[in-house]
């Protein structure tokens, strides 16, 4: 059984509805796959955001020490990346290529992280700012690497400077055609290299502020991957350098127009459509795709679910809900009634998701009490506590046999699906621990499955981890040690592993003994008779 909501659904066009599921599906296999190679904690799909953040530092350090050896005239400009990759191939040379590959490996990182947040429909609501401005920073990187072509000064960097201003002169900001630069080797001067060299520096600084205004409304934002990930990436990276070493493609001749150059493809996908469709068309294609990117938050527009409400009496200002809050939407404020407490909790309702994970936190969330109406110190309008104990019992009478296994489940995570048996939850860490306490002392099951997201992808970030400390004893409020742990299974699956899921809630409810009989019926009759409740230990 699924606890009825008082929110309307999140309205989602049909084709973006469908790409997403592609996209999750694709990402999904993916998942399982660098799960299993690398475990959940290292796997590189869960770190897409860290490993862009890892590979900007690889490709900034590499960059400073290129530099060193780098000569900007055009005239040595070239001579001075051939002495780098050839006398000196065994530091500046693979610096070289590390520095090429990270750039490249940095481009794929960001693309995958933005197609990921689209799948798993992480871009709107509150989730807005990250996104939107994750927009520039698509541009900027583009901007530096694209600038760092032209430095080489090849024929590869002749082909992208002349193409580049063509591209810019459509536009009536300079005093004369960029283009004209490039007709004769005259036109050509040392300050316009200083200049690129300049702009080569600059924008990678003003990307690593842009992605710092990126990660501002992120709680917890993380930017290091951990350590085991980031050397295997960088051994990776160094393994390619020595077998593939990044070479430069003939000297740039401005008296000539090079028959064939070698394109990367990561860059300079769109090079070869500025000749064929014309500078303008292109522009166009690229102003279009990223004034959709930037209004995609509100398209369609968003219907979010009513955010958490705190109830004064029973709060105390304890701090765990600001403590457990993923997106930093609840804050601790002066009181304002007349209980004896210094604080109390205040929830932005712009920054809140309606996860309920601040409600599983609350010590005040719990079902031991000498009254019908449940109230705990933040609750959820759509899903309220006093509803969850009612969703619940609802839930066991729906149950037969002897081996009954009741599942609490996160409705992003395979057991969302699931009919029968079932309460699911905007995150499974909206369970207060002392809910399967309840469950199983009252023999309205043998069991308790908490269905999750998967491990790597949990869809309100810290739900997953928050649950585990839980129930380790590692985080408050944990459950209590009477609770017999062979009675509690956890399925950490994605909606596309209902297969894995349904075999191991069978395993798990075949296992199960028979409870005790505590009078289970009179219990649920009778709210007065469930006791006091109970403090955590």
């Amino acid at each position: 059984m699924t606890a009825e909501k008082t929110v309307e659904p999140r309205r989602d066009w049909p084709v973006l509805r469908h790409a997403k599921r592609g996209l999750r599906r694709v990402f999904d296999l993916l998942e399982r796959g660098g799960e299993r190679l690398f475990t959940p904690a290292l796997n590189p799909m869960a770190q897409l955001g860290t490993i862009t953040f890892f590979l900007f530092w690889v490709v900034a350090v590499s960059g400073v020490y290129l530099f060193i050896f780098f000569d900007t005239g055009v005239v040595n400009a070239y001579s001075s990346v051939e002495w780098i990759s050839g006398p000196h191939w065994y530091h500046a040379g693979v610096m070289r290529s590390i520095h090429r590959y990270a750039s490249d490996l940095m481009v794929v990182s960001m693309v995958l992280h933005f197609l990921r947040e689209f799948s798993l429909d992480r871009y709107r609501g509150t989730r807005w700012f990250s996104w939107f401005t994750g927009v520039p920073l698509i541009w900027l990187l583009y901007v530096s690497g694209i600038t760092g072509y032209w430095l080489v000064w090849d024929e590869l960097a002749q082909y992208v400077a002349v193409v580049s201003a063509k591209l810019l002169d459509v536009f009536p900001i300079f005093g004369e055609p960029l283009a004209r630069n490039f007709l004769t080797p005259e036109h050509l001067s040392g300050r316009f290299f200083s200049l690129l060299s300049f702009l080569h520096l600059a924008v990678p600084l003003i990307l690593l502020l842009a992605m710092w205004i990126h990660i501002r409304r992120i709680s917890r934002p993380k930017t290091n991957p951990p350590r085991l990930l980031a050397g295997l990436i960088l051994a990776a990276i160094v393994a390619v350098s020595l077998w593939k070493p990044a070479l430069s493609q003939g000297p740039a001749d401005l008296t000539r127009v090079p028959d064939e150059v070698g394109l990367d493809w990561f860059y300079l996908l769109l090079y070869p459509l500025a000749e064929d469709w014309g500078a303008w068309s292109l522009w166009a294609l690229l102003v279009g795709v990223s004034t959709m990117l930037a209004a995609m938050p509100w398209l369609p527009p968003f219907r979010r679910a009513p955010a958490a409400v705190v109830d004064l009496p029973n709060c105390n200002g304890c701090n765990r809900c600001v403590e457990d809050c993923p997106y930093e939407a609840i804050r601790l404020v002066p009181r304002t009634d007349d209980e004896p407490f210094p604080h109390q909790a205040e929830v932005d309702a712009d920054l809140c998701v309606s996860c309920g994970i601040c409600m599983g936190s609350c010590p005040s969330s719990t079902p031991f009490r000498r009254q019908q109406e449940l109230k705990t110190g933040i609750d959820l309008p759509g899903q309220p506590l006093s509803e969850v104990r009612d969703s619940v019992v609802a839930a066991s009478a729906e149950l037969h046999g002897t081996q009954r296994a009741l599942v609490l489940a996160c409705e992003h995570g395979a057991g969302g699906g699931d009919m029968g048996g079932v309460v699911t939850f905007p995150c499974v860490a909206m369970i207060p621990p002392s809910l399967i306490d309840f469950i199983i002392s009252k023999n309205l099951a043998e069991g308790v499955v908490v269905a999750g997201c998967s491990e790597s992808t949990c869809y309100n970030r810290l739900g997953v981890e928050w649950t585990k400390e839980r129930f380790a004893g590692t985080r408050d409020p944990y459950l209590r040690k009477r609770v017999p742990r062979e009675r509690i299974a956890t399925i950490w699956a994605s909606p596309f592993e209902a297969g894995r899921y349904e075999a191991e809630k069978s395993a798990f409810a075949a296992a199960l003994l028979p409870l005790p009989a505590k009078g289970a019926a009179r219990d649920v009759a009778d709210p007065e008779t469930t006791g006091e409740m109970e403090a955590q230990p």
